[in-house]
């Protein structure tokens, strides 16, 4: 065992690549579940966003144009949740869990023929003199541009909800859909915004793993990121900040057991593994025990009076 192999730089730089798809997968999924909905897809939409962005970007040769796919991919099956649930009124828990099977079936259908096949690499972001800065350089400004759009995503969902009258009216719906109803609001039709957002950026989280992370498809490749998303935004009580901690926490712990393995810990692999999946959720559970309350309307059906 040689801990002195493990860079703090080299760990806390990747810490932010790491923590990127679930933090995309559960700011998604927070907005999804402040307008009253909750989606158990997320898996499903980020695994169909992996193997969409893959395939776009392999035809391209852009991995810009290849995250446009996979929020476009993720995007698109999030109607099928759609159709289900507001249209059909279907039992939200029941449709997101088929939407997840649905999702993994579609992933290794459309993925069959590209599997070893390399996808093209995204350049990091040249930020000129802030990525020679002594160690805040490496850490924070040598990154790829998902990181920093993945950031951008979670300051304009903050700002939204509590600045701007969308994300007033988006948390009234999800508050009392009857009575934002009665004010004259689109319920299903702001619903159907906010999940077809939830499933973009769902997309671009499995779209991270599949063109960054492990460039290369590998069938259920996502391997329960979706569902440490979900945890994530009911732990983290709805508040999008606290959905960044625990996604650098998450991203954190699981760089660190990789770093570990290397090292040569002497503590069996499947532990090590297991640990940012435990880790994430005590501490989450610690932090959500101001006991702030779900939507009102999450998880309801929504029958708008004639």
């Amino acid at each position: 065992m040689d801990l002195s192999v493990i860079n703090p730089i080299l760990l806390l730089a990747a810490l932010m690549s790491a923590a990127t798809p679930i933090l995309l997968a559960a700011t998604g999924e927070l907005v999804v579940e402040r307008s009253g909905v909750l989606n158990l897809g997320v898996e499903g939409m980020m695994i169909v966003g992996a193997i969409a962005g893959f395939i776009v970007a392999v035809h391209t040769g852009s991995p810009a144009l290849g995250f446009i796919g996979a929020a476009i991919g993720g995007a698109v099956l999030s109607l099928l949740f759609v159709f289900l649930t507001q249209v059909a009124l279907a039992n939200q828990v029941a449709s997101g869990l088929g939407l997840t099977l649905f999702g993994l079936g579609l992933s290794a259908l459309m993925g069959q023929s590209y599997v070893g096949v390399k996808p093209p690499r995204m350049a990091d972001m040249n930020l000129g003199p802030l990525s020679d800065i002594p160690v805040l350089g490496p850490i924070l400004f040598s990154h790829d541009a998902m990181v920093y759009i993945g950031l951008l995503i979670v300051a304009g969902v903050w700002a939204t909800l509590k600045y701007t009258r969308a994300g007033l009216v988006l948390r009234a719906v999800g508050e009392n859909h009857d009575a934002a109803h009665a004010l004259g609001y689109k319920v299903k039709r702001i619903r159907t915004l906010a999940v077809m957002f939830g499933g973009a950026c769902a997309g671009m989280g499995g779209a991270y793993i599949s063109l960054i992370r492990v460039p290369q498809w590998t069938e259920g490749m996502t391997a329960g990121v979706g569902w440490i998303a979900l945890a994530l935004v009911v732990f983290a009580s709805w508040k999008p900040w606290r959905v960044l901690l625990g996604a650098y926490l998450f991203g954190g712990i699981t760089q660190l057991q990789l770093n570990l393995q290397g090292a040569g810990v002497a503590i069996p692999v499947e532990y090590l593994a297991m640990s940012p999946y435990i880790v994430t959720i005590i501490v989450l559970v610690i932090l959500s025990a101001d006991k702030s309350r779900a939507p009102g309307s999450l998880g309801r059906i929504f029958h708008a009076s004639h």
